[in-house]
Parts: structure tokens; C-alpha cells; sequence
């Protein structure tokens, strides 16, 4: 079982590690290796961060990971201005979608969830905004 998807070895591959600020919920360090053709933060870092953030936040709303097996369905997002440096994430879903998420689990054992998260990199710029869509099924007990 994990806790936290940092421990999942891509996450861990890429350095993205819970963030420092309450506020906010992973981030990816500074360095050379994230860096695209212009020196600013490469759209795949970037996309791996929002996929990361979207699946920690239902983590963290599930408690852990045992009994639900949760498999990205959809993401959809919009660049807004380059990244420098690190950058980290934070988490916007509507206290509805949950709600939504869990009778439908209770009803259906099987449900889909749209969580939006926000990338701004260390001089506070909005990097990207991306709408993670999740399906999201119970698994039958033993």
C-alpha cells in the first residue's frame, strides 16, 4: 500500500516530492534534467507533476489506496506561461465532486472524478492548469 504517490518509482524517478508550503501539494526541484530546448521547464515535467498532484489529492481523500484501483482516463491541460526553476502544485476540486465520487462508489462501485490542479514555479508564475479525469472502481472484497 502507498501513501503518498511520491513513493511510486516514476514519481520518485523525477524527484517530485510532497511540497513544503501547506497550501500546496507536490513539487518538482530545479535542475537541468527537467529543462527543454528553451531552458524552461519541459511540458512532460510538467504534465507528470499535474498527473502526480491529481492522484495524491484522491490519496489523500481515500485515506490509502487499498480497495480502490484508480487509472487516469482523461487529462486535459492548458500551458499558460513558461516555468523557471522548481515548481510546485496545488489542488482545486469542488467539495460536490466528492461527494459525487462516493455515492457513486457506494451506488455503482464505480465512478469518474475531473480533479483540476494549478503548476506555478518558484517566482510564483502559473505555469499550466490541467483537468486530470480519473475512473475510479472498488475492488471486491476477499
Amino acid at each position: 500500500m502507498k501513501h503518498s504517490v511520491t513513493e511510486l518509482p516514476f514519481n520518485t524517478f523525477l524527484g517530485i516530492t510532497p511540497a513544503s508550503e501547506p497550501n500546496q501539494m507536490l513539487q518538482l526541484p530545479a535542475g537541468g534534467q527537467y529543462l527543454n530546448h528553451l531552458g524552461t521547464v519541459h511540458a512532460s515535467a510538467l504534465l507528470a507533476l499535474a498527473e502526480a498532484s491529481s492522484g495524491e489529492y484522491l490519496l489523500k481523500h481515500f485515506g490509502s489506496s487499498e480497495g480502490v484501483v484508480p487509472v487516469v482516463r482523461h487529462i486535459e491541460a492548458k500551458f499558460r506561461k513558461p516555468a523557471n526553476g522548481s515548481v510546485h502544485s496545488s489542488v482545486i476540486t469542488a467539495p460536490e465532486a466528492l461527494a459525487q465520487l462516493n455515492a457513486d462508489l457506494t451506488a455503482k462501485g464505480r465512478a469518474l472524478i475531473s480533479v483540476t490542479v494549478e503548476l506555478h514555479d518558484e517566482s510564483g508564475t502559473h505555469a499550466l492548469t490541467a483537468s486530470v479525469e480519473w475512473f475510479i472502481q472498488r475492488v471486491p472484497a476477499k
